[in-house]
């Protein structure tokens, strides 16, 4: 049953364990550091029932009616509807949440497609993922994820701190108990679940660690261990207008003796495969096509910043600076082809359904992780220095006096000095505050390491037939002659 924003938020006032420094949070909903975003997500699942984006969000097919993130395509028009829906969504919070409610349910609506993936001897873990799918539809639920070990815990050989890592100390005929810690659940506090499990390669005496289950963020035992919010810090939506409404957080995730029952375990002992369900699957592609449109409204909303600096810089005319506009618009219309690209060229899988082209959606996640700072920078430099001729904050309107002279000499002959303030506040907080910071690290970092991105885009090339066309050219003459082929190389050949 789809849930209103209203819903939703009463679904956080759960007793959850959340902790800023040392200070425990149980209620987002209310609290200064959560409550703007916790109404933002509010808003995204109020989509559902606003007559003019309720088609674009929702899915009913026969007596089932849900999220259309959830929908397991079987054709080019389901894949376009799914794109719309991320869209719709990343346009609503403007990029910004990196994780929201569409991303992992994308990852298990992939797995859902191909419940083999998951099968181990006896164990119906099949069963329990369809099953989970199934309950993500029928109870609206937003689901965050946490599948990284903490860093210490990731070297080859031995480490003093491996046993951080999240492992099962103990099973029972009911489940099994969980310790120790997982990394990084972005969104967890606004989140009904969390999904835990290993993206990284484990080593050999960690099976007790190659688990993926869900467990509820109010589970007895859990905690969140939260970064700084930046929304509490936010003086005024003004000052601030992106980290007062559009903070995601991302936390530490802490199981202190957390009880999970076997049905909501999806692999376990069994190291390849808690890795192999993300790319045996469609999970990792449904869910990192989130990633690319989600990225895709952040950069619209650069090149929309980027274009009205310059108006209000009166160097919108330069050559130069059409220039620098033109090169940020080609970047934008190079990602969206590629994301278009991955339902033309769509794949067809198993038992009629079809997927986003992985390989245009690995080169598209690397375009973005590649790109972002060079074009954050690029608009900071059109920017210049004139974030630092403003006031401090906007707290200078509220003096008569300071507020006639603020007009006076902060105008232009392309903007009043209130229209200029608020625009170039904006630009900063996207691009300079502390917030921005946060963001150009995650968006280098949000679908792995570089070298990481490089390796699916290496995998998933098609190097033979590229080789094939060199062969082509090669053996379409003769070698000069009497030279002949090295009688080794013929034979390895």
């Amino acid at each position: 049953m789809l849930r209103t924003g209203q819903d939703y938020l009463a679904s956080l006032r759960d007793g959850r364990r959340i902790y800023i420094g040392g200070e425990l949070i149980t209620d987002v909903t209310t609290h200064p550091a959560f409550r703007r975003a916790a109404r933002t997500v509010a808003g995204l699942f109020d989509l559902a029932f606003d007559p003019a984006t309720r088609d674009t969000i929702v899915v009913t097919e026969g007596n089932e009616t849900y999220r259309a993130y959830l929908l397991k395509a079987r054709s080019r028009e389901d894949l376009e509807r799914r794109l719309n829906a991320h869209r719709l969504i990343s346009q609503k919070t403007h990029g910004l949440f990196g994780r929201s409610p569409d991303h992992v349910a994308s990852f298990v609506t992939g797995m859902a497609m191909n419940p083999e993936a998951f099968k181990t001897g006896d164990k119906p873990y099949d069963r329990h993922l369809l099953d989970y799918y199934a309950r993500l539809k029928r109870d609206d639920l937003y689901v965050c994820y946490a599948i990284i070990p903490p860093q210490g815990a990731r070297t080859s050989g031995p480490s003093q701190v491996a046993s951080n890592n999240l492992t099962v100390t103990a099973e029972t005929h009911a489940g099994v108990i969980l310790n120790g810690v997982k990394m990084l659940a972005t969104g967890a506090v606004f989140a009904n679940e969390v999904w835990v499990g290993n993206i990284f390669p484990l080593k050999p005496d960690q099976a007790k660690a190659s688990i993926t289950c869900t467990v509820p963020i109010n589970a007895p035992g859990l905690s969140l261990w939260s970064r700084t919010s930046y929304e509490r810090d936010a003086k005024s939506e003004f000052d601030s207008p992106l980290a007062y409404r559009f903070d995601e957080t991302d936390s530490l995730v802490i199981f202190e003796d957390v009880f999970v029952p076997w049905e909501n375990v999806f692999t376990y002992n069994d190291i390849e495969r808690s890795r192999a369900i993300y790319h045996e699957t469609p999970a990792h592609t449904y869910g990192n096509h989130q990633s690319n449109v989600r990225f895709w409204s952040r950069l619209q909303l650069i090149l929309g910043i980027a274009s009205k600096i310059a108006k209000a810089n009166a160097a919108h005319d330069n050559p130069v600076v059409r220039a620098i506009l033109g090169d940020l618009a080609a970047h934008e219309a190079a990602l969206s082809g590629i994301i278009y690209g991955q339902i033309q060229n769509r794949e067809i899988l198993a038992d009629g359904y079809v997927c986003f082209n992985r390989r245009h959606m690995y080169a598209a996640l690397d375009f973005c992780t590649r790109n972002y700072w060079d074009i954050s920078n690029t608009v900071r430099e059109l920017l210049g220095g004139g974030m630092f001729q403003m006031p401090a904050d906007s707290s200078v309107m509220d003096d008569p006096a300071l507020a006639g002279l603020f007009e006076r000499y902060l105008q232009t002959s392309q903007q009043d000095a209130v229209s200029r303030m608020k625009l170039f506040k904006l630009a900063w907080d996207l691009l300079g505050t502390e917030f921005a910071s946060r963001h150009f690290q995650y968006e280098k970092f949000y679908a792995g390491a570089p070298f990481v991105i490089k390796g699916h885009n290496d995998r998933e090339c098609p190097w033979h037939d590229f080789e094939a066309i060199v062969d082509g050219i090669l053996d379409s003459y003769p070698n000069p002659a009497g030279v002949s082929m090295n009688p080794a190389l013929a034979l390895a050949q």
